[in-house]
């Protein structure tokens, strides 16, 4: 399956993973509208790695939770693999996020009395494809660590789990908020190293938010967030390795 998504992420033309149009998002409290997306336009292509930058409240996290399933759309429309996901029920909603979706969040949570192993299987054991618990780790470079529990482990290390958690069903797409965000920057390189491994070994398409501009230089493509509206896209021509970033 790596080898196919590789070939796929080397074509001239990849695959569409998500294409969204129009997309708009209202909170009502009390008696005032809250826009937190304003019409956004978006693209996602197969095996590509995408940085949402913008500061908190400019509308990134709303737009991943609702590409991810876990939130709805006032208007407008999203679309992956060509199927219309602002157009599915909540059970057809919890099924998409089950068969295609990884999140990593910047809180890890993860269950303190279950050790790495046992974290990364409450996924696995209801997923329909999955790896082994110890395969996901060792992707993440934790196999020396598959028996300890949260409290024994770094904060990035924890995060690790929680991307080997993420990744261990096999994802088409790893959505992550802020993964780095609780870290200081030797330990967020360490998970930005991870998630740039995930995303060339396996060819998970991967979306990073961030308020951090460091970071923009390890994408494919850069999406700069203002105001629930996407203000301008960048193509990162030379990309860097994770170690180059320093924040």
């Amino acid at each position: 399956m790596a080898a196919t998504r590789k070939q796929t992420r080397s074509r001239a033309a990849p695959d569409v993973m998500f294409k969204v149009e129009g997309l708009t998002k209202v909170y009502r409290t009390g008696e005032l509208d809250i826009h937190a997306l304003s019409g956004v336009d978006l693209t996602l292509y197969e095996g590509e790695l995408a940085v949402l930058l913008g500061p908190s409240g400019s509308g990134k996290s709303t737009l991943l939770n609702i590409l991810g399933g876990l939130d709805t759309a006032t208007a407008g429309h999203a679309w992956f693999r060509g199927d219309e996901i602002t157009a599915l029920s909540e059970r057809e909603l919890t099924q998409f996020r089950r068969n295609h979706v990884g999140f990593v969040f910047q809180f890890y949570n993860l269950i303190p009395s279950l050790s790495a192993r046992e974290n990364v299987a409450l996924v696995t054991e209801i997923s329909t494809n999955p790896m082994a618990p110890d395969e996901a780790l060792e992707l993440v470079g934790l196999d020396h660590r598959l028996d300890h529990f949260p409290a024994q482990l770094s904060g990035g290390e924890q995060q690790r789990v929680a991307i080997a958690r993420a990744i261990a069903k096999r994802p088409e797409v790893l959505l992550c908020d802020e993964p780095t965000g609780a870290l200081d920057s030797k330990t967020g390189v360490r998970v930005l190293e991870t998630l740039t491994s995930v995303n060339e070994e396996l060819g998970t398409t991967t979306a990073i938010i961030t308020h951090n501009a460091a970071i923009k230089d390890i994408a494919h493509r850069v999406f700069y967030f203002s105001d629930g509206r996407i203000t301008k896209t960048d193509v990162n021509k030379r990309r860097v390795t994770p170690d180059k970033v320093h924040w």
